[in-house]
């Protein structure tokens, strides 16, 4: 059984960023996602060597709702929803930060999803799939779907119903890769033993795909950070978890794999 199991937020801090090397090393991940527009990118940029790179996708967590011009979430969804959002600074935000991608990485990104998964909002949704189809039409990345299976729950509902469908649809007549289901999705809450339970659940849903899926996760290691994370003490557990012996044992027969073709 083929699966993706994606870091999110490389860049973000030095926490998140030494957990997620550490866990590709071990073979504890196929994929992280990377925030180009972290003031700290392009020294964490430097750690995605060509063995990690090797081991890993690396791809572009495209970013509106926390570094640079940043807006809130709630905020984005609604001007999105409403289709008020300016079409230029869209294609500005999208453009710069694949510029700093490949500026750091010598190359485009493997994928491309989103942080809080704004990738799939309308207006933004159009205008990435455009700018992806005119940067590298003769090698596209592939694209993250953010849609949860509907066992999930009700933050997974609602992360499907912001444009996981649309996305997916135009995505594929343009000739992208995509995603299968995306796991991972809770609340941040809960032990260490809580989250593996979580993690076996997810597992045998990887059963009911056709297609490859994304299980989405958000590691650091413990040490002390300047910048506010609310979720720092669930990343530290979801570290623990990861890099257990425990979870090696849970991984057996799963193929951990870079893109949905395997």
């Amino acid at each position: 059984m083929k699966l993706i199991l994606c870091a999110d937020d490389f860049g973000k801090s030095e926490a998140i960023d030494q957990a997620i090397i550490q866990l590709i090393e071990m073979h504890r991940l196929s994929a992280t996602s990377c925030m180009t527009l972290s003031p700290l990118w392009s020294q964490a940029s430097k750690k995605l060597t060509s063995s990690i790179r090797e081991k890993a996708a690396i791809g572009l967590h495209l970013d509106f709702t926390h570094f640079g011009n940043a807006i809130s979430h709630p905020k984005l969804v609604l001007l999105s929803l409403a289709r008020l959002l300016p079409t230029a600074s869209i294609k500005l935000s999208i453009n710069q930060q694949l510029d700093a991608f490949e500026a750091a990485v010598g190359t485009k990104p493997d994928y491309v999803d989103g942080h809080q998964h704004v990738h799939q909002l309308p207006q933004i949704r159009d205008e990435l799939i455009e700018i992806l189809l005119t940067r590298y039409s003769e090698n596209l990345p592939w694209l993250r779907i953010a849609k949860p299976p509907l066992t999930d729950g009700l933050k997974g509902m609602i992360i499907r119903a912001l444009g996981s469908s649309a996305l997916e649809k135009k995505a594929k007549a343009e000739g992208f890769m995509c995603s299968g289901d995306l796991l991972g999705a809770y609340g941040f809450n809960g032990s260490s033993d809580d989250y593996l339970a979580r993690f076996r659940g997810w597992l045998q849903e990887v059963k009911n795909n056709t297609a490859v899926p994304v299980l989405m996760c958000h590691p650091a290691v413990d040490m002390p950070i300047n910048a506010k994370d609310v979720i720092y003490p669930a990343r530290v557990r979801e570290f623990e978890v990861l890099a257990s012996n425990k979870l090696a044992k849970e991984l057996k027969g799963f193929s951990l794999v870079k893109s949905p073709n395997g």
